[in-house]
């Protein structure tokens, strides 16, 4: 008996070749839109996110700001290097007080009242007692004008040697300018006695020149607002960034608001997100 051997000739393997070439084809004109799709809607939640966990992260800052604080230098027209500074509190509370005239440390039998009269080295908290630790600075009444200006220094003073529980010990050679107390009419104290516990400054740096939006700490608390990399460390909070702006107003006598522009490009598309924040400036 003699064997046939059956297989596929040259013809019918080019033949199959081509029509699944065909197929493959058309079934790829249909899917490239959706897989593209999904590929853009990937990328713009992308940017997004950065946009918005940037803001997230300036807000949150801003709700600690130490009251009239807040200052901007730069054209800041989201093209140009702007900057945004602000001091944030790590703590606070109310101190004694004496009807605005305050003992010196030691001096009360009651408790240490602060004295707006002559340097005070210490002065009881009443309430509250906030953290704090030597080498901290505690500010009174800042509204960040002259003779009320603690990127000055004359609102401010630095923590010393903790000496109880309820007491912060301060290293002072004058007297804070303004006393933070509401009086009513007969000299009672009515409310207000507030200060501020703070350490470092913070700069947030617009550069869309460089696409970038940083953030400074660490660095000393100086005079005149510095820009192009003030000092201590430093954290890269979106890249790609091609607008980004800030401005800051006062609302009223007790508050301000800072707002945000920033956009996100890349490959060809962009993402912008406006947000605002509230500043509370009641010093």
């Amino acid at each position: 008996m003699m064997n046939k051997n059956k297989g596929f000739t040259l013809v019918e393997m080019i033949v199959v070749i081509v029509i699944t070439g065909i197929i493959g084809g058309v079934v790829a004109m249909f899917i490239k839109a959706p897989v593209q799709g999904y590929v853009d809607s990937a990328r713009r939640a992308e940017l997004t996110d950065i946009a918005d966990t940037a803001f997230r992260r300036i807000a949150r800052d801003l709700r600690l700001a130490l009251p009239n604080s807040v200052r901007l230098r730069g054209t800041c027209d989201g093209t140009s290097t702007c900057y945004l500074e602000f001091i944030p509190t790590i703590g606070g509370g109310r101190y004694r007080s004496d009807a605005g005239v305050g003992t010196l440390c030691g001096g009360s039998a009651g408790g240490d009242a602060l004295s707006f009269t002559a340097a005070d080295t210490c002065f009881e908290v009443f309430g509250p007692m906030p953290t704090v630790a030597t080498g901290d600075q505690v500010v009174v009444y800042n509204t960040g004008q002259v003779g009320a200006d603690a990127y000055v220094g004359n609102n401010r003073r630095e923590v010393g040697t903790p000496v109880g529980a309820h007491t912060i010990p301060l290293i002072s050679t004058a007297a804070f300018p303004v006393d933070s107390c509401v009086t009513d009419l007969i000299g009672n104290v009515v409310g207000g006695c507030r200060f501020q516990v703070v350490q470092t400054p913070v700069t947030y740096e617009c550069n869309a020149t460089a696409g970038t939006l940083t953030r400074w700490q660490g660095y000393p608390i100086q005079a005149i607002q510095p820009v192009a990399s003030p000092g201590g460390t430093t954290a890269l909070l979106a890249s790609r960034v091609s607008f980004c702006t800030f401005t800051y107003g006062v609302v009223s006598q007790s508050s301000g608001m800072v707002t945000m522009r920033l956009t996100i490009t890349e490959q060809g598309e962009s993402v912008s997100l406006y947000n605002a924040a509230h500043v509370n400036n009641l010093p």
